[in-house]
């Protein structure tokens, strides 16, 4: 899994009913776009992330 900072990081639910998570890459702290991710969610909470396999990483639209 590979990031640069404004793309989003969404990770699907596992579980019936249970809402995806969706946020913005604020920092990348791996080397090569590498997680772990400085990730802001939705309800402006920061939190560093670690990955799994249930998140994919969805890029920022590049101008």
């Amino acid at each position: 899994m590979r990031a640069t900072v404004g793309d989003q990081l969404h990770v699907h639910s596992r579980v019936v009913g249970e809402a995806e998570h969706l946020g913005v890459i604020l920092e990348v702290r791996g080397t090569d776009g590498e997680p772990p991710y400085l990730v802001r969610h939705p309800d402006g909470q920061e939190t560093l992330v670690f990955p799994g396999p249930d998140a994919v990483v969805e890029p920022a639209p590049r101008v």
